[in-house]
C-alpha cells in the first residue's frame, strides 16, 4: 500500500505541474495585454509599462515561468486585480458552494440510479426494463443546459415552487443539483442493472441459495456489495466532473462556485485567479482518483495496490 500511495503521489505531483504549465502557456499566449485590461484603454503608455513591470510581463516567457513555479510551490498563485485579493484566497472562498452542489448532485445521482438499476434488474427483459433502458438513453442525449433552463422554467417560473437563482437557502440548491445529476442518472442505473445480472449469475449466489438463504438476503448484502466495484470507479470521475464541468449550471442558477469565477476570471484576463482555480480542479481530480484505488481494498479485498 505504501509503495503504491508513493507511485500515486509522485505521478500525482507530475500532472499537477503539467497543469499549471498548460496553464501558463495557454494564458499567455492569448491575444491582449492585461495591463491595458486592468488600467483600461485610457492609461497612458507609462502607466502601462508600469504595471507591465510591476507585474513581470516585461521579463522573457521563461524567467515568468521560473518566478511563477516558484511562487506556486509557496502556494502563492498572486493576487487578484479585480477582487483585490489573494487569488487563492479567491478560489478558496468559491470552493465551498461548488463542493456543496457537486456533493448534492453525487447523492441524487446515486439514490435515483441505484434504485432505477436495481427496479430494472430485478425485472430484467420487461417492460418496466425497457421504459428504464429508454429513459437513461433519453437522460443521457439531454444536454445540461437545455435541462437547467427547462426545471427552471417549470419549477421557477410556472409552478413558483423553487427559486431559479442562489439565494442561501436548500431550495436554490435543488434546481442546480438535479440538473447536473439528470444526465447520469440512467447512465448509472444502466450499470448498476449490467453489474448487478453479472454478479446474480455467480456461483456464490447459487450457493448461498443452496445453503438457505434468503433471496432478499443474498442479493442487498452480497450481490449488491460486488456490484459496487465497477460502480465506484465511475463515480469517483463523476464526482470530479461535477466539480469542474458545473460551469453551465452554474451560469444558468447564478451559482456562485468556482466555475463561474473560472468564467469571470477568463473573461477579464485575471491570470491569478484562473491558474488558482484550475490547479484547485487538477488536485481535485487527483485526490478523488486516489480515494477511489484505496476504497477497492475495502470493497474487493481480492485487489492488492501494491501490485498495480
Amino acid at each position: 500500500m505504501t509503495a503504491y500511495l508513493g507511485r500515486r503521489l509522485a505521478q500525482a505531483l507530475l500532472q499537477i505541474w503539467g497543469a499549471i504549465t498548460i496553464v501558463f502557456v495557454a494564458l499567455r499566449v492569448l491575444p491582449g495585454d492585461p495591463a491595458e485590461l486592468i488600467l483600461g484603454s485610457q492609461a497612458t503608455p507609462e502607466a502601462l509599462d508600469e504595471l507591465r513591470g510591476t507585474l513581470g510581463l516585461d521579463e522573457p516567457l521563461l524567467v515568468q515561468y521560473a518566478t511563477h513555479m516558484r511562487d506556486v510551490v509557496a502556494l502563492d498563485f498572486g493576487h487578484s486585480w479585480r477582487q483585490n485579493v489573494s487569488a487563492l484566497d479567491a478560489c478558496l472562498e468559491r470552493l465551498g458552494p461548488t463542493l456543496s452542489l457537486s456533493a448534492w448532485a453525487m447523492v441524487i445521482t446515486i439514490v435515483l440510479g441505484f434504485v432505477a438499476g436495481s427496479f430494472a434488474a430485478r425485472r430484467a427483459n420487461t417492460w418496466a426494463d425497457h421504459l428504464v433502458s429508454v429513459s437513461s438513453l433519453v437522460g443521457q442525449a439531454l444536454p445540461p443546459f437545455w435541462i437547467g433552463i427547462m426545471l427552471s422554467l417549470i419549477f421557477a417560473r410556472w409552478l413558483q415552487i423553487l427559486p431559479s437563482t442562489a439565494d442561501g437557502t436548500l431550495g436554490s440548491l435543488l434546481l442546480p443539483a438535479f440538473t447536473l445529476a439528470l444526465p447520469f442518472v440512467g447512465w448509472l442505473g444502466r450499470l448498476v442493472r449490467t453489474g448487478i445480472l453479472e454478479e446474480m449469475n455467480q456461483d456464490y449466489v447459487r450457493t448461498a441459495h443452496a445453503k438457505g438463504m434468503s433471496h432478499r438476503v443474498v442479493f442487498y448484502i452480497h450481490v449488491l456489495r460486488n456490484t459496487l466495484v465497477p460502480v465506484v470507479t465511475m463515480l469517483g470521475l463523476l464526482m470530479g466532473y461535477f466539480i469542474a464541468n458545473g460551469v453551465i449550471v452554474e451560469v444558468i442558477f447564478a451559482w456562485p462556485g468556482i466555475g463561474s469565477l473560472l468564467i469571470d476570471s477568463i473573461t477579464f484576463r485575471d491570470y491569478a485567479v484562473v491558474e488558482a482555480v484550475l490547479t484547485v480542479i487538477t488536485v481535485c481530480y487527483i485526490l478523488l482518483n486516489l480515494l477511489v484505488d484505496v476504497l477497492y481494498v475495502h470493497l474487493d479485498p481480492r485487489i492488492q495496490l501494491e501490485n498495480a
